[in-house]
């Protein structure tokens, strides 16, 4: 799945606390819409899961983990016909 990307200003960095901490991002109403981490800790987990299911080598999840190309989950679904 290839994430979207956000590129923050001076504001939204401020409000991020300087992205060097998890954190809940909430809505007006106070609903949580998702939650950001820090890359460092973001590739952490993410190869630990990938660890713990693959039969790789540590670096084929990274090697595949930075390759560009591929297509977003709205693509495959039109491809599959169900947009």
């Amino acid at each position: 799945m290839r994430m979207e990307r956000l590129t923050l200003d001076t504001d939204l960095r401020r409000k991020l606390n300087g992205l060097s901490q998890p954190i809940e991002v909430c809505d007006e109403a106070g609903r949580t819409v998702g939650h950001f981490l820090p890359a460092n800790i973001y590739d952490e987990l993410f190869y630990k899961a990938l660890a713990a299911e693959s039969p790789h080598s540590e670096e084929e999840p990274k090697r595949r983990h930075h390759e560009t190309g591929g297509c977003s989950l709205a693509e495959i679904w039109r491809r599959l016909g169900r947009e």
